[in-house]
């Protein structure tokens, strides 16, 4: 059975809402070494066939990424390959190739996708539509790429969640940039 990763960039406070200016995807400073760390999502890119986002998400990605001429990290050409999944009611034609809507009920929509075969199933932004797996005990790890910055307001991941399993640290690993790694795998029982 495949598994469901939720993969997020947090502040130190948890914060994973991306308003504020801490984080802005493929524009690093050129004097901060970020090679480590984009080796490690693409060990994660590798490990994984499909995407899944809700509406929002998905569609920030889709004005951002497909545009990125100048994108070297390999993110822009791994999001218009990759087989992406969006939660949604609304919307109808997703306007990005490689991409299925799910209208269904969620746990049917992704215990179907687990059950299918093929590589890790990743979700990244998308802070409802993953509050919502993990409300229905859908999510087996957590990789949280944790900055060394405070945000001291904003969405945070586990806010007001509810059936979160234990959680067992499987590995922390520091960057050159001050990022660190930590991946939670949930436990049974």
């Amino acid at each position: 059975m495949r598994k469901l990763i939720v993969t997020e960039n947090s502040t130190i406070d948890g914060v994973i809402e991306l308003a504020g200016g801490w984080f802005s995807p493929g524009d690093t400073d050129p004097d901060v070494d970020m090679s480590d760390v984009l080796a490690a999502l693409e060990q994660q890119r590798n490990a994984a066939d499909a995407l899944l986002l809700g509406r929002v998400s998905f569609e920030d990605m889709r004005g951002y990424w497909p545009k990125r001429a100048d994108d070297t990290t390999g993110i822009s050409a791994y999001l218009d390959s990759v087989s992406k999944y969006v939660v949604s009611s609304t919307l109808t034609e997703p306007e990005w190739e490689n991409t299925t809507v799910l209208s269904g009920g969620l746990r049917t929509e992704i215990e179907a996708l687990k059950a299918a075969d093929g590589k890790d199933i990743v979700t990244t932004g998308s802070i409802s539509l993953v509050r919502s797996l993990i409300a229905e005990g859908l999510v087996d790890e957590y990789r949280l790429f944790v900055y060394p910055v405070v945000a001291g307001e904003g969405r945070r991941l586990f806010d007001g969640a509810t059936g979160v399993p234990k959680l067992r640290l499987v590995e922390e690993r520091a960057f050159t940039s001050g990022i660190v790694l930590l991946r939670y795998r949930a436990t049974a029982g």
